[in-house]
């Protein structure tokens, strides 16, 4: 071989060489810049549930305040109240009425279209965080949580489409996996839950629908709940938990938390999902659906009485309560579980937007201080209220690892997972012989249909339909 024909062999390779180094940087700079933008949306997820988080906090601070000094005032104040947020919900955002999981879940098993992106869209649930404020600071018995998840899923996939529309391809990220990632991150970082987002993605988000769930999608729910941890440290929602497994008795208590939590649970999430025209009587139905601020006014009555027989302790999440029964502290209310059940159903009945993940924690709490009460001092006060936190939440949404794991994060109990996973297990069977349906999941049958019936009409009409009002 001539020198020149070893130069040209050489010259040859070398241009083979560099055109695979350049493919293979490109092909790593795409994947740096999925990354970069995944991990921003994932900040912009974390950003709000820390704003949101702020501004509910307040809120329910200054509601201890004006019902400490005025408690009467909420024979007033909340009826007025979710009159006038139901009424803004009605005319501004009427699919970010309720939890905002159902809407999420909704919206999953939509095809990618206007029907799905009415349920997350992001001027719609925008609306959630400062009408749940109002909500919360009224007295209304709802948490963030719900609301977290759909603007968490609106946030992320218009985050998405803003980068599609300049150009910028996220191969892999289509709206479904947008719509979960920003769903799934939002609950991580309201609960400074990571894992509980993950479980809680693959267990509630992803049962019956079309999910790839790819590595940067669960990295996505990942990040935004530890960027929150970053921020507020990792702390336990609840405190760190200061109990042991009972020495004796310990499957028999669990046995009986996961019954009675089931069973409540289960009436529970029944009531919820048939929403106050389908648990009236056959003759006030249509009259209930026909006059949704009215209904709104009586629910408001309904929780102000409440909350006078039980000194303003079911207003809110209920957050003080329960943390308390958690430390040991007897300082609950006489039938504060049982009140603060029928104070969520009358909030989620008033059609307000607000979740109902927290306000069934200390429901759990309220019914495992009950629990106690009939066991007597020999039993761990602190180790029924943890057990039937998670067997009432898994109850009443039928997804008992997000409830087990959520518990567990949220205070600190990872010795205690394994029989938290168990009541939490039992119970959700027992739930099903009062509401074989999953609430969350039979809510978002209702909005499905609502959006579909909305986009055909805005198809025949030429333009965007007026939404109308969706029942809680």
């Amino acid at each position: 071989m001539s020198l020149i024909d070893s130069l040209r062999w050489i010259l040859v390779g070398t241009r083979r060489l560099m055109r695979r180094k350049v493919r293979q940087i490109n092909r790593l700079s795409r994947k740096s810049v999925q990354l970069g933008l995944l991990l921003g949306g994932a900040g912009l997820v974390a950003l709000m549930s820390l704003g949101f988080t702020y501004l509910a906090d307040k809120a329910l601070e200054w509601n201890r305040e004006w019902v400490g000094a005025h408690g009467w005032l909420a024979l007033i104040v909340l009826p007025f109240s979710l009159v006038g947020l139901r009424w803004l919900t009605l005319r501004f955002a009427p699919n970010a009425a309720g939890s905002g999981i159902p809407q999420v879940i909704g919206a999953l098993s939509l095809p990618p279209g206007a029907s799905q992106t009415s349920l997350v869209s992001l001027g719609q649930t925008l609306w959630k965080i400062p009408l749940a404020f109002f909500g919360m600071l009224a007295g209304a018995s709802i948490g963030r949580e719900g609301p977290s998840v759909q603007v968490g899923a609106a946030l992320m996939l218009a985050w998405g489409d803003f980068w599609k529309r300049r150009g910028v391809q996220l191969r892999g990220f289509h709206a479904n996996e947008l719509i979960a990632a920003g769903a799934a991150g939002g609950l991580a970082a309201a609960f400074n839950a990571p894992l509980a987002g993950v479980i809680f993605a693959i267990e509630e988000l992803g049962r019956g629908t079309v999910l790839r769930w790819q590595r940067l999608v669960l990295i996505g729910v990942l990040a935004a709940g530890f960027l929150v941890v970053a921020v507020q440290g990792n702390n336990p929602y609840f405190g760190v938990f200061g109990g042991v497994p009972l020495a004796s008795g310990m499957l028999m208590w669990i046995v009986v938390c996961a019954a009675i939590n089931g069973a409540l649970g289960g009436i529970f999430a029944r009531l919820l999902g048939k929403g106050a025209a389908g648990a009236a009587p056959a003759a006030w139905r249509a009259w209930i659906r026909a006059h949704p601020l009215w209904t709104a006014f009586a629910m408001g009555l309904i929780l102000a009485v409440i909350g006078l027989c039980t000194a303003g302790a079911v207003y809110g999440t209920g957050y003080g309560v329960a943390a308390n029964l958690l430390s040991g502290q007897d300082a609950a209310p006489v039938g504060f579980g049982l009140a603060k059940l029928a104070a969520t159903v009358a909030s989620y009945w008033a059609g307000i937007p607000g979740g109902i993940f927290t306000p069934a924690l200390t429901t759990g709490a309220g019914i495992g201080q009950h629990i106690w009460e009939l066991a007597g001092e020999g039993v761990d006060q602190r180790v029924l209220v943890l057990i039937s936190m998670a067997a009432f939440l898994a109850a009443a949404t039928q997804a008992p690892l997000t409830a087990s794991v959520v518990v567990m994060e949220m205070t600190g109990s990872q010795p205690m997972l394994f029989w938290l996973l168990v009541a939490s297990l039992l119970a959700s069977g027992v739930s099903r012989q009062f509401c074989p349906q999953p609430f969350y999941h039979l809510a978002a049958g209702r909005f499905r249909r609502q959006a579909i019936v909305e986009a055909g009409r805005a198809t025949q009409t030429g333009g965007a339909a007026p939404a109308k009002s969706s029942a809680p």
